[in-house]
């Protein structure tokens, strides 16, 4: 049912707890160094609900950072991206952010609103819209510096462990993205060909 070496993978990936997948299937897991079975189906042994809800409270503490740079989270996200690399394409933009056009076009509307990008449409290829920064757009740039770090801050880790940690995700996310038959396109991640 399970790949051969999918128990040494996912053991990588969550290096807390040893899963047994075996044992899992049959009907629960014995933890390490206990004689306690535990339901494999119970919330707090969900991998997806750790991760959701760890993503909530990253949002929640982001929330105060970003609203005195005037942004919310998804905006901010944009914005990153805009830092990186300027005057992009909507289509490009939402395949960084894996966010469709009908999401992305509401939020580049509040950033143009914001003044901090211009929408445009392309001179050689009038159906695409590229997205500029503004002058505002660069210069929040530098009060955006911050942010990062007071994350940092709050997360209560080392930098090493955070890094460590997103790695660890983003092979989880690579692993995924693979199996579902999508081709990774983001940085941080190796570009595989669907597989048939």
């Amino acid at each position: 049912m399970f790949p051969a070496n999918l128990p040494g993978r996912l053991a990588a990936m969550i290096p807390l707890r040893t899963i047994d997948l075996e044992r899992m299937v049959q009907g629960g897991i014995a933890m390490p160094h206990s004689k306690k079975r535990v339901d494999p189906l119970h919330l707090n042994e969900q991998l997806c609900f750790t991760l959701y809800s760890t993503v909530h409270l990253l949002n929640r503490t982001y929330r105060p950072l970003l609203e005195k740079l005037g942004l919310t989270y998804p905006q901010y996200l944009a914005m990153l991206v805009l830092w990186e690399e300027d005057d992009v394409t909507v289509k490009a933009l939402g395949e960084r952010l894996l966010l469709d056009s009908g999401t992305l076009t509401p939020l580049l509307k509040r950033l143009e609103a914001s003044g901090f990008v211009k929408r445009e449409r392309d001179v050689l290829d009038e159906r695409q819209v590229r997205i500029r920064l503004t002058a505002t757009g660069r210069a929040l740039r530098t009060k955006a510096e911050s942010v990062p770090l007071s994350i940092l801050e709050a997360s209560g880790c080392a930098l090493e462990e955070l890094q460590d940690l997103k790695s660890r995700v983003l092979s989880l996310r690579e692993s995924l993205s693979s199996r579902l038959g999508h081709e990774p396109t983001l940085p941080g991640t190796s570009r595989r060909k669907k597989q048939e």
